[in-house]
């Protein structure tokens, strides 16, 4: 280890974040602009970009899981199951209306929600992978869409 890492190992960023955190918005507030750690500001509001994206494809998947168990296991529906679809829809749908520019990404995370969906339908009916189909058979209006119920 040469001695760039051990500093940097022992950075306020690397001890503690949560103290990191408070001087940098406290660096902010009084505009001490020089003493900003701007290196590690930028990733960090970059991650909270990235999780954004996180939550919505997140939410995506437990709504396509949830879809394919109502379409595919028209004998086990539950209320349980529509409470889940309808409040991943509420959940999306709010996630949008606070994020407007996630609505550039819904077609890259619907499609990526897909295989994941499938994996929790899988894991929670105990069909295997061969009852479901290869592409998502819903369009991305009428998994969102409050009037679509599969099957």
């Amino acid at each position: 280890m040469n001695a760039e890492q051990s500093q940097r190992r022992h950075t306020p960023y690397e001890a503690d974040f949560h103290a990191w955190t408070l001087e940098q918005a406290a660096l902010l507030k009084a505009g001490r602009w020089h003493r900003l750690d701007i290196e590690n500001l930028v990733e960090e509001i970059e991650s909270l970009g990235r999780a954004e994206r996180r939550e919505l494809r997140n939410r995506l998947v437990v709504l396509v899981g949830h879809l394919l168990k109502w379409q595919f296991q028209p004998d086990r529906r539950s209320n349980s199951w529509q409470a889940t679809i309808t409040g991943q829809r509420r959940e999306i749908l709010e996630l949008l209306l606070e994020q407007p520019s996630l609505k550039s990404y819904l077609d890259e995370a619907f499609v990526r929600s897909w295989e994941s969906g499938v994996d929790l339908a899988v894991k929670e009916t105990d069909l295997p992978y061969s009852h479901f189909p290869d592409a998502c058979p819903y369009t991305f209006e009428q998994a969102l869409g409050g009037e679509f119920w599969p099957g």
